[in-house]
């Protein structure tokens, strides 16, 4: 998934998305940060709970074939267990690299905690608080959860509530699910800057760009 994930912003794209950022910002005093990370988390929970499904299920198989054929003496404890343990290590391993496999045994709740708690951190590292009428806004976008969240600092949350964000949201979910991250990100940005302004949060005279334009790219 790193050489995938990268090959979705090169340097041309990342052009683009700090291009939108600017174009956003002539029309509010809002400071857009795009940010994108591969994922929040390795979830080893999936992978786990993966082998221990697959390896019962294994388990359960091969008891049941010997009872149904009804020859026990044939049963051989060594070869339950290692196939018990290569069906195991097998869906551990599907699960690792087969993104769909670790979002579903991963689970919606995990999922969600993960990118909340990831994108409060990236709220705080790129000091998005860190300006002069508290208007920064953090465009969180993880990769393998298919997650994007919105957090704005407080004179940007004055004026916008968060639902008005759900269009915008979903637009760039969908850009992910359909393999184009970067086209949604532009267009998301574009659409964050006129609805900043539809809410009051135009530009004044003498604002400044207080914040890099550039979109952060983490790989965890």
């Amino acid at each position: 998934m790193p050489a995938r994930f990268m090959n979705m912003f090169p340097q041309s794209e990342q052009q683009k998305i700090a291009d939108s950022v600017r174009e956003a910002e002539k029309v509010t005093s809002g400071e857009i940060v795009p940010y994108v990370v591969d994922r929040c988390d390795h979830y080893e929970v999936a992978e786990w709970r993966a082998g221990a499904m697959a390896g019962m299920l294994a388990f359960v198989m091969m008891t049941y074939l010997r009872y149904a054929t009804g020859d026990w003496s044939r049963f051989d404890p060594v070869m339950t267990g290692a196939v018990t343990l290569l069906a195991g290590g097998a869906a551990m391993l599907a699960v690792r690299f087969l993104p769909p496999l670790k979002r579903l045994l991963a689970g919606r709740h995990l999922m969600d905690r993960r990118v909340e708690a990831r994108a409060a951190e990236a709220f705080v590292s790129e000091e998005v608080f860190a300006t002069e009428k508290r208007t920064g806004i953090l465009i969180f976008l993880s990769i393998l959860e298919r997650r994007v969240i919105v957090i704005g600092d407080s004179g940007i949350h004055a004026r916008v509530q968060q639902d008005d964000w759900h269009g915008i949201i979903r637009l760039i979910i969908d850009a992910i699910r359909a393999g184009r991250p970067s086209d949604g990100l532009v267009e998301g940005i574009r659409r964050s800057g006129a609805l900043l302004a539809a809410h009051g949060i135009g530009r004044s005279p003498g604002d400044r760009d207080q914040l890099p334009d550039n979109l952060r790219i983490r790989q965890e």
